[in-house]
């Protein structure tokens, strides 16, 4: 092993440059990352109102005054951006709906809550046409491949997700033994994307106060206690 205290003076330190170069290769780091983001929050915005065939890197690029090549060199195809945009909008869909209604105690509550924040999710329009994933499903349900498989996935894990608060509120003892909790999955969603698919169709706010009397019926229903809903 060499001893350090017979190197010659400056042995182990970086070269000239080094030091500026990392610099520089994480800015543009940040940079592109920043610029991803930028990308990514637009083309959640379109896909949700025009559908993940809407994007192009083009357009894009052209909207937001980046150049193309930057954003080719991001993505590399349209398929890619069409990947990147439903993984972004898992991110949000999951900070906003599941994450806060996660937090609270098993039972029926949190179902109630799971139900109301996706209304407002629905309602508020976090996504400009309305429910992301209702809206690009519809688009790619009839079209193999690697978008479809991803959407599909997604689907399933949305779906587990709410039988997931269905089996927790039965083990917290909130719900009755015998229910049938594929079932109330089911319905329950089913409630959840009409009120949606009527809102937007018809630009009116009334189909969310129908769901959420449906889905609190359907909880009161196989609820142990009614007291821990709100009154019908």
């Amino acid at each position: 092993m060499t001893d350090p205290t017979t190197q010659p003076p400056g042995a182990g330190l970086a070269a000239p440059g080094v030091e500026v170069a990392a610099e520089s290769s994480d800015g543009r780091v940040q940079k592109g990352n920043e610029t991803r983001r930028l990308v990514l929050a637009r083309a959640v915005s379109i896909a949700s109102v025009e559908g993940l065939g809407g994007l192009s890197l083009g357009r894009l690029a052209g909207e937001l005054s980046l150049s193309k090549s930057g954003v080719f060199a991001l993505f590399g195809s349209k398929e890619e951006l069409q990947l990147a945009t439903v993984r972004a909008a898992q991110r949000i869909y999951r900070d906003t709906v599941v994450e806060p209604a996660r937090r609270l105690p098993p039972g029926v509550g949190q179902l109630w809550e799971l139900a109301q924040r996706w209304l407002e999710y629905s309602r508020t329009r976090v996504f400009a046409g309305g429910c992301f994933f209702y809206a690009v499903g519809a688009e790619f349900d009839a079209q193999p491949g690697r978008v479809r498989d991803v959407l599909a996935e997604s689907s399933g894990r949305w779906h587990r997700t709410v039988l997931e608060f269905f089996e927790a509120a039965r083990a917290a003892g909130q719900l009755r033994a015998d229910a049938d909790l594929e079932q109330l999955t089911f319905e329950l969603v089913a409630f959840l994307e009409y009120a949606n698919a009527l809102s937007l169709l018809h630009g009116d706010e009334a189909p969310y106060a129908r769901a959420r009397r449906s889905v609190l019926l359907l909880l009161r229903s196989e609820s142990v206690d009614e007291s821990l809903l709100p009154p019908r």
